[in-house]
């Protein structure tokens, strides 16, 4: 699989078009959505990914003079949208560039208005992503246009590692009562069939920097005291005084705990080697876990 491959953007090469150059200048808000972009783009495309800090909060990223260059002479910028990257679509205001295209994964057919933007986590939403990224390359560079088929096919083929494990997972452990601490994981634990049974607002809260409601910390630590969850995910890029006793109570009572990242870890791992690990690493702990009373 290929690793991440990250190209900055030169700031003296001024807003270079596809035709002139033969290479399709891209900004990626977040480092997942900007690795996708390099496999599908190859060498007819040079991405620089903005958010990339695995050991930082994306959600608390605040832009530099460097991203407002970089967005300013891009022939594509990607954001993943719903208000995970508002600080992109600032930028994009600053500099209006007319022969700039915007992808925005949220605006892609099927999301919804306020919805949970870790898009990512859901493998189907992925492969819609993948096609569209393809789809603006061969506007911009229609003469390369059968290149960018051929890339988006391998894609496909690396992809389907990923692909089986997912399979396997929720053959085996669909219907497997879990916890986690964030929306981040609620998509992924819907595509394997999972019963994330962790209290709602207690997730939406914590992904949203607020403090959750009393009673859904309550509830969450019963679920944990009485060893009804057989897994706890947590973000290992966020942490709060709550979710990490949360944690500490899970491996008190046996229950495995798993962490998952908003962005590549590490970061030269590709896309589909960062979520193909996370994976595993859940396998493994939906095997050994504590029988659900």
């Amino acid at each position: 699989m290929a690793a991440l491959l990250v190209a900055s953007a030169s700031a003296c090469a001024g807003a270079s078009s596809a035709g002139g150059s033969g290479v399709v200048q891209v900004v990626a808000g977040e480092n997942f959505w900007g690795n996708i972009a390099t496999q599908l783009g190859g060498s007819r495309a040079s991405v620089q990914s903005v958010v990339t800090d695995p050991n930082a909060d994306p959600h608390e990223y605040e832009s530099s003079t460097n991203d407002a260059r970089a967005f300013a002479t891009a022939n594509l910028v990607i954001l993943n949208g719903a208000g995970y990257d508002d600080w992109g679509q600032k930028l994009l205001q600053a500099s209006p560039n007319q022969s700039r295209k915007v992808l925005d994964v949220a605006d892609l057919p099927g999301r919804k208005s306020g919805a949970n933007p870790h898009f990512w986590y859901n493998p189907d939403f992925v492969i819609e992503a993948a096609d569209a990224i393809t789809a603006e390359y061969r506007s911009i560079d229609p003469a390369d246009a059968s290149y960018f088929a051929q890339q988006r096919s391998a894609f496909t083929t690396s992809l389907q590692p990923y692909m089986h494990r997912l399979a396997e997972v929720k053959q085996k452990f669909s219907g497997v009562p879990v916890g986690a601490t964030e929306t981040i994981f609620s998509y992924l634990a819907a595509y394997l069939g999972l019963d994330l049974v962790s209290p709602a607002g207690f997730m939406q809260a914590v992904s949203e920097g607020n403090d959750p409601p009393a009673d859904t910390v309550v509830t969450f630590q019963n679920l944990i005291a009485h060893k009804t969850i057989r897994v706890l995910v947590y973000n290992v890029q966020t942490a709060t005084a709550v979710t990490t006793n949360l944690r500490i109570a899970a491996t008190q009572r046996s229950i495995p705990v798993v962490g998952v990242s908003e962005t590549l870890e590490p970061v030269t791992a590709s896309f589909q080697e960062w979520q193909d690990s996370q994976l595993i690493a859940l396998q493994n702990a939906l095997s050994s876990g504590a029988t659900v009373q």
